[in-house]
């Protein structure tokens, strides 16, 4: 072990020397003009000292000198997993159905405003998972096409008082149109190229956004959104239905939750089909899935389509529930948040990507006393998952194993 942390002494060592000479202007530079050392070395020293504890525990695992530890854990894992599993599905699913319907009735605003962020972030995070777990397709553009939906919404309700349900027909065919638009000059590539390139889409939509003044109002946004209504039944003079505006937020958690809902549901069948066999033959080898007859650019565009529709859906709610968008909230973070939930969760699997959302939407918000420290803490946790797990949480049943994996 003492000549494992020799051979990579060096590069540890480099690399903590960058990290300070990177932290110590954001820290150290004042803005009176003043320089100090004392808070960035403070911090750097504590981030040094969960760096030796983080690097030693890695090196022990690859050891196998974890195992007496870990085992006991894995078959606890794997005991709760057969329970699971062994409960019949209809059980679960109504188990799980009647926690998230009453979970309204025993938390506060701030809890329900959370869990309404989650539960976008699960139609968002599953509908990347149809592009990136399920076809194999690296995008960093995915943003556009939830930006898409709340821009289609927002113009259809403010400029043609259409409602939030009669209009998500609408904004799933733009937000359809729109991610062909983008595939079908970008999907004869493959890796990092389609990457940047989609990148580079993700990027040139949002700019739209920012520069059109007339139709999205530029960097002002487009206010007075409507947020989605319900037809409920009223009994003040005889029996007749009320139009309600679903402003409260255990309101807007229930519709929330039904698109959630749907598109797990649409993403599950998707799934279990022969067009999510064939988009996972070729995330595994796109050569091969061509030469035993499967149309790849058709699929692929398919794919790419598909996940933008399930984006613009969640766009679209985004823009009823804010009732303002504007071209701040469609960043390349965004794409990187969902991106990262993905790879977090599992490529493919369902429950995985829920559960990365959880972690990255919810935990952060359990946290948010320590605020300054809470994208460091995410960082590397990221990279403890990367180095630990790294299939993701609950990683896909079907996915395929590399020869070049096979190897290391």
């Amino acid at each position: 072990m003492i000549q494992e942390f020799k051979s990579k002494g060096k590069n540890y060592l480099i690399g903590l020397i960058w990290f300070f000479l990177l932290l110590w202007p954001l820290l150290g530079i004042h803005s009176d003009g003043t320089l100090s050392f004392a808070k960035a070395f403070y911090v750097w020293f504590y981030i040094f000292c969960a760096s030796i504890i983080v690097v030693t525990v890695y090196i022990i695992h690859k050891k196998g000198l974890t195992l007496p530890l870990v085992k006991p854990l894995a078959s606890a894992t794997n005991k709760i997993y057969g329970y699971a599993a062994s409960m019949p599905k209809p059980v679960l699913f109504i188990i799980i159905g009647v926690i998230a319907f009453l979970f309204p009735f025993f938390t506060e605003r701030y809890a329900q405003d959370t869990a309404i962020n989650v539960l976008i972030y699960i139609c968002l995070g599953l509908g990347l998972n149809i592009v990136v777990g399920m076809a194999g397709l690296l995008d960093l553009g995915y943003i556009a096409f939830y930006g898409v939906g709340a821009y289609t919404y927002a113009l259809l309700n403010t400029l043609y008082g259409l409602s939030f349900w009669l209009s998500l027909p609408i904004v799933a065919i733009f937000a359809g149109i729109a991610g062909c638009i983008v595939g079908y000059p970008t999907l004869r590539m493959r890796g990092d190229y389609l990457a940047i390139v989609t990148l580079g889409f993700g990027e040139i939509i949002r700019i739209i956004f920012n520069n059109w003044m007339q139709l999205t109002n530029g960097p002002n946004g487009i206010l007075g959104i409507k947020p989605p209504a319900a037809l409920i039944p009223s009994f003040a003079n005889g029996f007749s239905f009320e139009y309600l505006y679903l402003k409260k937020l255990h309101y807007l958690y229930y519709a929330a939750l039904l698109l959630a809902v749907f598109t797990i549901i649409v993403v599950s069948r998707l799934s279990a089909s022969r067009i999510g066999r064939a988009w996972e033959a070729i995330r595994e080898d796109e050569t091969v899935a061509e030469m035993t007859g499967i149309n790849t650019f058709s699929l692929k565009l398919l794919a790419y389509a598909t996940g933008a529709v399930l984006g613009g859906i969640a766009g679209a709610f985004f823009a009823a529930r804010m009732r303002f968008v504007s071209p701040e909230s469609f960043t390349f973070i965004e794409s990187a948040m969902v991106l990262s939930m993905v790879v977090l969760g599992g490529m493919g699997s369902i429950p995985g990507i829920i559960l990365g959302v959880i972690a990255l939407i919810a935990l952060p918000e359990v946290f948010r006393e320590f605020e300054l420290y809470r994208m460091l803490a995410f960082g590397a946790s990221m990279t403890l998952m990367m180095l630990f797990r790294p299939k993701g949480l609950i990683p896909s049943k079907r996915m395929g194993v590399r020869s070049e994996e096979k190897e290391e």
